[in-house]
């Protein structure tokens, strides 16, 4: 059976080529005698996945050596609650509120230590997310703990592209690149700590990639989980318990996939070509298709947008699907439509979706 096109936010598309790998050396890997998850995260043979998922990947986000690199669990929704446990201490932190995600992040602060010393400096909501704030008039703390900030809102589509309009001072920023990892190059020296769950630009879900700059660790509170605990997970290796180890492995695939591609660089202008043919279409609809999103900050990972009618949504979603194109449905607390254009996706798969919304559009205007 052909494979189709999957438009899904998560978990989403992956490589063909490392899905082939991964059906290769799925029940013997490089002559073991056993595949990746089956074999113990101890031994020497993980033990070289790891370690070398690690160094690409250093490689391909050029993280600084004065950086620590966490293979974890628990997914970026885990990392709401983790990084206050690890970073606040008894201070205060700041937040901006881009979208649905960073709106998750902030609710879950405020659950641990309460809305006193949790602070919304900035919020998109009076644009209904359609921009990402403006920072330059916000209240920020110099003394704050952290600056938390989405880089890419997952749901609303709303992306920052040029990162200097983030403060980089003594605040460690923190930032969910979820979404739109290693999508594009990134300065990690600017930021104190980024985290990114896996199932969108890095493998399958169940893992959590955190890069920490090394003076952050320690700070956890002392009744910190050893496992949540960024110093401990650091000074194991990421290994404290069982890891993630298929997950780990399939993504240590994919950074290989990525260095063959060309490195970030590369996929950069891939995904900026992919994004600008499926906006094109978008505005040459005549106000057919519509995009919520301000031109500035539209995403090129997650493309939300609209119908003029809402009555012709399922049948775009029915026909769509007969004609190989996949989970093409907006994010129920938002509606609409949403095509996730990951690194994964090929060129021709924005072709394709492209062709066909032309020819709805030509056929139910």
């Amino acid at each position: 059976m052909a494979r189709l096109w999957n438009f899904s936010a998560g978990p989403a598309v992956m490589p063909e080529e490392v899905l082939r790998q991964v059906q290769e050396e799925l029940l013997d890997w490089h002559g073991a005698g056993c595949g990746i998850m089956e074999m113990s995260h101890r031994g020497k043979e993980f033990g070289s996945v790891i370690a070398q998922a690690e160094a690409d990947l250093r490689e391909l986000m050029v993280v600084p050596a004065n950086y620590k690199v966490l293979f974890l669990q628990g997914g970026a929704t885990q990392q709401f609650a983790q990084i206050p446990m690890n970073l606040l201490g008894e201070r205060s932190a700041d937040y901006v509120v881009s979208g649905s995600w960073s709106k998750k992040a902030i609710k879950e602060a405020e659950r641990l230590v309460g809305k006193t010393r949790v602070r919304c400096v900035a919020s998109g909501g009076s644009s209904g997310f359609s921009a990402f704030p403006d920072l330059v008039q916000a209240n920020l703390d110099p003394e704050a703990a952290y600056l938390h900030v989405c880089t890419n809102e997952t749901i609303d589509g709303v992306e920052v592209h040029d990162l200097s309009v983030l403060p980089a001072g003594k605040v460690p920023l923190v930032a969910d690149m979820s979404s739109h990892i290693l999508s594009r190059p990134v300065d990690v020296s600017r930021f104190g700590l980024i985290y990114a769950g896996a199932q969108k630009n890095i493998g399958p879900s169940g893992l959590v990639l955190v890069v920490v700059r090394e003076d952050l660790l320690g700070k956890a509170w002392p009744q910190t989980p050893s496992v949540m605990d960024y110093a401990v997970m650091a000074e194991n290796g990421s290994m404290l318990n069982t890891p993630a180890t298929l997950s780990i492995y399939i993504a240590g695939l994919v950074f290989q996939w990525l260095k063959r591609q060309g490195g970030l660089k590369a996929m950069e202008a891939v995904n900026i070509e992919k994004a600008r043919l499926l906006y094109a279409c978008i505005e040459a609809s005549n106000g057919f298709y519509r995009s919520p999103v301000d031109k500035a900050w539209r995403s090129r990972m997650n493309v939300p947008f609209t119908l003029v009618r809402p009555e012709l949504d399922a049948a775009f979603l029915a026909e769509a699907k007969a004609a190989g194109l996949l989970a093409l449905k907006g994010h129920a607390s938002v509606g609409g439509m949403r095509a996730s254009i990951y690194n994964a996706m090929p060129l021709a798969g924005v072709q394709a979706l492209v062709q066909f919304m032309n020819d709805f559009a030509a056929r139910n205007a």
